[in-house]
């Protein structure tokens, strides 16, 4: 009797440790399968985010935005400040705009636009190595393209994943659009002031002047205020605009816009 018992105890132990092993089993299953399921709707996730960029550039190639991104940042904070959220904006063909500005900013901005395909790493590399020796950020690598991709699609947010996306809309941006075509949205979006953007609305907040009629060295002031230009319009008295500037006009003569 007694070893008919201990049989029928072992046999239970036997089934229960079959059970267990089949519902770890069942438990690693479900897990991997949570696993998997997780990272194709991650994967999903990120490619559905690139078509929906790349599907508004291939809009925007052809038909001009109405606003970006950094516009409507900055007009969050202005109303956060307390202040008008309204902007000054007003789109203008690529032929109503100045030669000179276009001169200016790319002299000023990005040397080697016509001649890069979205990203100067030369002049990552050159603005790293002189960041590095100073000890603090003073010269930035970014392209003209680069710009235009954070401006109208990103946020203002420093990350390496930041980054990485404002890479990937760069290359999107030079697949699809001209040269001019980019240059046309850069000049027409790009902040010039306070709640200022795009090369219309700057060049009459500064010089009561369209963008067709900016002279040679008002177009050198406006592109010398792209990396401040908030500061700027607030100290238009500043010895490094002036500075900048004068550089600025020096090199503007050699450029051939597209």
């Amino acid at each position: 009797m007694a070893r008919r018992r201990s049989r029928t105890r072992g046999a239970r132990a036997s089934r229960g440790v079959r059970l267990l092993a089949r519902a770890r089993g069942f438990s690693s299953m479900s897990l991997l399968k949570l696993v998997a399921w997780v990272v194709v709707l991650a994967v999903t996730a990120v490619l559905s985010l690139q078509l929906w960029y790349f599907g508004h550039i291939l809009w925007w190639n052809y038909f001009d935005p109405g606003s970006t991104s950094f516009m409507k940042s900055e007009q969050a904070r202005l109303v956060a400040a307390g202040r008008s959220g309204e902007l000054r904006h007003q789109w203008v063909p690529y032929e109503r705009i100045s030669v000179h500005l276009k001169r200016a900013v790319i002299a000023a901005e990005d040397a080697n636009f016509t001649a890069h395909d979205g990203v100067d790493w030369d002049a990552i590399e050159r603005a790293y190595e002189q960041n590095r020796k100073r000890g603090k950020v003073v010269r930035g690598g970014s392209t003209i393209t680069m710009q235009l991709a954070k401006n109208l699609f990103l946020s203002g947010e420093r990350s390496y994943l930041r980054k990485g996306q404002e890479l990937i809309i760069t290359y999107m941006i030079e697949t699809v659009m001209s040269k001019r075509r980019i240059l046309e949205l850069y000049l027409n979006v790009a902040e010039w002031g306070v709640g200022v953007f795009g090369a219309e609305a700057g060049a009459r907040h500064h010089f009561r002047v369209s963008a067709a009629q900016l002279g040679p060295d008002q177009a050198a002031r406006m592109a010398a205020m792209l990396p401040r230009p908030r500061y700027y319009d607030v100290n238009r008295g500043s010895p490094a605009l002036a500075r900048r500037a004068a550089i600025v006009g020096r090199w503007m003569g050699s450029v051939d816009p597209p």
